[in-house]
């Protein structure tokens, strides 16, 4: 598949996000900062990073924004609306909502990895309203909620 992308002029100069493996399932969004420009994620703070990156997501798929692992481990650094949604309508700036929840502050600066990107399937759907919930069948966990199926 191929997804049209457009980098504004704050992105320009950057990579465009792409595969750090044969095998990787996403690709790594950066920091689209003002040359020379540091913004300090305090702990607690959120701040909504731009990517400088404006894409066509297919009909029929979505792009998902997930934190970068390694940010979460060595600097409490995620992103807060995990996984993030960019609807295949959306022909906005793509941003990322960070939040340090780590105990100390983090710096980031321009073209920094912040977030990967995947593109996976998004089924449309409507409702079919049942009166008789009998008619939406059984399961093994039938109503069982929160931690009914662990320890």
């Amino acid at each position: 598949m191929r997804i049209a992308v457009h980098q504004l002029p704050h992105g320009l100069g950057l990579d465009l996000p792409a595969y750090a493996t044969a095998h990787a399932a996403g690709m790594d969004l950066r920091a689209a900062l003002p040359d020379g420009e540091t913004w300090e994620l305090v702990p607690g703070a959120r701040r909504l990073v731009p990517t400088g990156l404006v894409m066509a997501i297919p009909p029929g798929f979505e792009g998902q924004v997930r934190p970068r692992s390694g940010l979460a481990l060595k600097h409490g650094v995620t992103v807060l609306n995990a996984p993030g949604t960019i609807d295949a309508d959306y022909r906005g700036e793509v941003q990322v909502l960070l939040i340090n929840q780590g105990d100390a502050p983090f710096l980031l600066r321009r073209g920094e990895r912040i977030a990967q990107l995947l593109v996976a399937p998004a089924a449309a759907w409507t409702w079919a309203p049942e009166e008789n919930p009998e008619r939406l069948g059984e399961t093994e966990r039938g109503s069982g909620g929160y931690g009914s199926t662990g320890r």
